[in-house]
């Protein structure tokens, strides 16, 4: 399903709520807010690309998970897995609506020392206090289980098989945008190229378009993902979000699994996926991990051969003989203070909100973070899950949300 978009100005010279950036984090926030009866306002979505075809969302292994080390992460990610299966009933039973499920395949953490070991010791006691369904399993449990691993350096593996795998979010991100835009919320693909704040520096006042216009706002959100800090400083703010590359394959074995292959995260920090029909999804980057430019996705191939290929094949000794199917670069929103989302109001610029640094699992956050953040815009507060520790001051206070379960 394709959604189409106005191209150019906008229609109106003020809006309640201008919205940076109208990938999967910013039509989630318009979706949720039209979705409230409380909100009755204007929203402009300005989106610089609406192809989306170099966002972080399009980039995506469209997985989620429940295993973090922070119960706030997993209470985010049951949410949004029950988004995700009851879809349709939360899209007001519109028939038009498909209904998905989880293809629940689960991830599975391998610890090849005994301080790893522990910490998946720890983050259990963490996701099982939260509802999660984790399970350890030793090495001759995972070999059981799943044959084709070679699990000889490995000390233990964390696994859970209830809402933790695939899923459909392309169909997520298509209906947001449909519905929102049948609600009422403007799209237009322009760029925000300035912002201007009130006398005292409060408040954003407007925001100046790439065509020259200049739009008032009641509040702004930044939805920018790995442009979060371009847009950001529009407004004379810092926000420690980068892009860092990260680069995928899709391959074919010549000998297929006999079992579905659970999204594996190999202590290198390489991860692979089932894919289906034979195929498998494999994501890494390189050991020296710097920021790059906003439109760098050049492919670098020796990150494959020296370094992927050679670690799948001894992970998984029947991927020695595989064949790429399709290989891109993209971009994760890396915050570079705790890698962590920041959300909510600026601390001093207060009309000027966050929605930014997911540094790699933010389409699986995107309901609860949408719904959290159409909350603030909505009522000052959050009336769900308290997103209050994901604020901007606690970059400013120095106090990092510490969550070891980053790929």
């Amino acid at each position: 399903m394709t959604t189409t978009v106005d191209f150019g100005k906008p229609t109106r010279d003020s809006y309640d709520v201008i919205i940076v950036g109208g990938a999967i984090m910013g039509s989630s926030t318009a979706w949720f807010l039209t979705d409230n009866p409380d909100f009755d306002g204007t929203v402009l979505i300005v989106e610089r690309d609406p192809s989306y075809e170099n966002s972080s969302t399009a980039h995506t292994n469209s997985c989620m998970r429940q295993q973090f080390s922070t119960e706030l992460n997993v209470r985010i990610s049951q949410f949004a897995a029950d988004y995700v299966k009851n879809l349709r009933q939360h899209m007001g039973n519109d028939e038009r609506v498909p209904e998905l499920s989880i293809r629940s395949f689960g991830y599975m953490y391998l610890a090849d020392t005994e301080d790893f070991a522990a910490v998946l010791r720890e983050s259990l006691a963490v996701q099982h206090g939260a509802g999660a369904k984790t399970q350890l399993m030793t090495p001759e449990e995972i070999k059981a289980a799943y044959p084709f691993y070679n699990v000889d350096d490995i000390v233990l593996g964390s696994i859970n098989l209830h809402d933790e795998g695939f899923w459909d979010a392309t169909a997520v991100f298509d209906w947001w945008r449909r519905q929102a835009r049948e609600r009422g919320v403007e799209y237009i693909a322009n760029e925000v190229v300035s912002m201007t704040k009130n006398a005292a520096g409060t408040r954003v006042e407007s925001v100046t378009l790439s065509t020259g216009e200049t739009v008032a706002c009641g509040q702004v959100l930044n939805a920018s993902g790995p442009r979060a800090a371009r847009t950001a400083k529009m407004a004379g703010i810092d926000v420690p979000v980068e892009p860092r590359k990260r680069f995928s394959w899709i391959f074919s074995a010549e000998q297929p699994l006999d079992r579905d292959l659970p999204l594996t995260i190999d202590p290198s920090g390489v991860h692979v996926r089932e894919n289906g029909g034979g195929t498998y999804q494999c994501g890494g980057h390189s050991d020296i991990d710097p920021a790059v430019e906003y439109d760098d996705f050049e492919m670098d191939h020796s990150i494959w051969e020296n370094h992927v290929w050679p670690i799948l094949a001894t992970r998984v000794p029947q991927f020695e003989a595989i064949k790429i199917q399709s290989e891109w670069g993209g971009h994760y929103a890396y915050n570079v203070f705790d890698h962590n989302a920041i959300m909510g109001p600026h601390t001093e610029v207060e009309n000027f909100i966050f929605l930014n640094g997911f540094s790699g699992h933010g389409l699986q956050q995107s309901p609860a973070m949408g719904r959290g953040t159409a909350e603030w815009l909505t009522y000052g507060e959050y009336r769900s899950l308290d997103m209050t520790p994901f604020n901007y001051a606690r970059i400013v206070e120095n106090r990092p949300i510490i969550e070891k379960a980053i790929i």
